[in-house]
Protein backbone atom coordinates (compact mmCIF):
# COMPACT_ATOMS: atom_id res chain seq x y z
CA UNK A 1 0.00 0.00 0.00
CA UNK A 2 2.70 2.49 0.72
CA UNK A 3 4.83 1.23 -1.97
CA UNK A 4 1.73 1.87 -4.32
CA UNK A 5 1.38 5.13 -3.23
CA UNK A 6 5.19 6.04 -3.41
CA UNK A 7 4.75 4.39 -7.17
CA UNK A 8 1.92 6.59 -7.86
CA UNK A 9 3.41 10.14 -6.43
CA UNK A 10 6.65 9.18 -8.44
CA UNK A 11 5.05 8.35 -11.80
CA UNK A 12 2.66 11.67 -11.67
CA UNK A 13 -0.15 10.43 -10.69
CA UNK A 14 -2.79 12.52 -9.18
CA UNK A 15 -5.81 11.19 -7.18
CA UNK A 16 -8.89 10.59 -9.30
CA UNK A 17 -6.85 10.03 -12.29
CA UNK A 18 -6.66 5.97 -13.28
CA UNK A 19 -3.37 5.16 -14.25
CA UNK A 20 -2.68 1.63 -16.05
CA UNK A 21 -1.01 -0.43 -13.20
CA UNK A 22 1.88 -1.86 -13.95
CA UNK A 23 2.73 -5.33 -13.96
CA UNK A 24 4.09 -6.63 -10.66
CA UNK A 25 7.53 -7.87 -11.98
CA UNK A 26 8.31 -4.05 -13.58
CA UNK A 27 9.66 -1.49 -11.83
CA UNK A 28 9.26 2.32 -11.40
CA UNK A 29 12.80 4.28 -12.31
CA UNK A 30 13.23 7.00 -10.50
CA UNK A 31 14.46 10.45 -12.79
CA UNK A 32 17.54 12.52 -11.29
CA UNK A 33 14.79 15.46 -10.82
CA UNK A 34 13.03 12.88 -8.74
CA UNK A 35 15.41 11.96 -5.95
CA UNK A 36 16.16 14.29 -3.34
CA UNK A 37 19.38 16.52 -3.45
CA UNK A 38 22.50 15.19 -1.59
CA UNK A 39 20.52 14.34 1.46
CA UNK A 40 21.81 16.70 3.60
CA UNK A 41 19.90 18.87 6.23
CA UNK A 42 19.90 22.36 6.99
CA UNK A 43 20.77 23.52 10.96
CA UNK A 44 21.34 26.87 11.81
CA UNK A 45 21.85 28.42 14.66
CA UNK A 46 20.15 32.33 14.92
CA UNK A 47 19.92 34.86 17.39
CA UNK A 48 16.13 36.46 18.14
CA UNK A 49 17.48 40.08 18.68
CA UNK A 50 14.52 41.92 17.85
CA UNK A 51 10.59 41.14 16.60
CA UNK A 52 12.11 42.01 13.11
CA UNK A 53 14.25 38.96 12.75
CA UNK A 54 11.36 36.62 12.76
CA UNK A 55 10.74 36.98 9.23
CA UNK A 56 14.07 35.98 8.63
CA UNK A 57 13.97 32.88 11.15
CA UNK A 58 10.18 32.19 8.79
CA UNK A 59 12.21 32.11 5.45
CA UNK A 60 15.16 29.35 7.13
CA UNK A 61 12.07 27.62 7.79
CA UNK A 62 10.60 27.52 4.89
CA UNK A 63 13.99 26.74 2.96
CA UNK A 64 13.94 23.52 4.95
CA UNK A 65 16.04 24.22 7.25
CA UNK A 66 15.94 23.61 11.39
CA UNK A 67 16.49 26.42 13.08
CA UNK A 68 18.25 25.86 17.35
CA UNK A 69 16.97 29.64 17.87
CA UNK A 70 18.60 31.86 21.00
CA UNK A 71 15.71 33.76 22.41
CA UNK A 72 17.75 35.01 25.57
CA UNK A 73 18.98 38.79 24.45
CA UNK A 74 15.33 39.25 23.30
CA UNK A 75 13.53 37.90 26.83
CA UNK A 76 15.95 39.94 28.50
CA UNK A 77 15.07 43.30 26.59
CA UNK A 78 11.05 42.87 25.95
CA UNK A 79 9.20 39.86 27.08
CA UNK A 80 5.81 40.71 25.17
CA UNK A 81 7.94 40.89 21.77
CA UNK A 82 9.44 37.79 22.45
CA UNK A 83 5.85 36.54 22.79
CA UNK A 84 4.91 38.50 19.70
CA UNK A 85 7.53 36.50 17.71
CA UNK A 86 7.14 33.25 19.42
CA UNK A 87 3.45 33.15 18.34
CA UNK A 88 4.14 34.16 14.67
CA UNK A 89 6.83 31.04 14.55
CA UNK A 90 4.37 28.81 15.93
CA UNK A 91 1.53 29.62 13.21
CA UNK A 92 4.51 29.25 10.35
CA UNK A 93 5.25 25.84 12.33
CA UNK A 94 1.69 24.91 12.14
CA UNK A 95 0.40 26.18 8.37
CA UNK A 96 3.90 24.11 7.11
CA UNK A 97 3.52 21.28 9.75
CA UNK A 98 7.20 21.61 11.70
CA UNK A 99 7.31 21.76 14.93
CA UNK A 100 8.92 23.85 17.51
CA UNK A 101 10.11 23.42 21.05
CA UNK A 102 11.45 25.14 24.12
CA UNK A 103 14.93 24.06 25.06
CA UNK A 104 15.67 25.73 28.50
CA UNK A 105 14.92 29.17 28.87
CA UNK A 106 17.23 30.10 26.13
CA UNK A 107 16.27 28.12 23.27
CA UNK A 108 13.71 27.49 20.87
CA UNK A 109 13.59 24.45 18.30
CA UNK A 110 11.95 24.82 15.30
CA UNK A 111 11.70 22.45 12.21
CA UNK A 112 10.04 21.92 8.91
CA UNK A 113 7.43 19.53 7.70
CA UNK A 114 10.29 16.50 7.76
CA UNK A 115 11.24 16.53 11.21
CA UNK A 116 9.81 15.49 14.48
CA UNK A 117 10.62 16.64 17.04
CA UNK A 118 10.65 13.56 20.18
CA UNK A 119 9.38 15.02 23.80
CA UNK A 120 10.35 11.71 25.35
CA UNK A 121 6.60 10.23 25.13
CA UNK A 122 5.07 8.47 21.76
CA UNK A 123 4.21 10.58 19.07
Amino acid sequence: MVFGKLRDMMSGKKDGQQKPQAPADEYVELGENMVGGDGKVGVRIETLIDYNDTDRIQQLLREGNVVFLRVRELRSKDMAELKRSVEKLRKTCTAMNGDMVGVDEDFLVVTPQYAQIYRGRTM
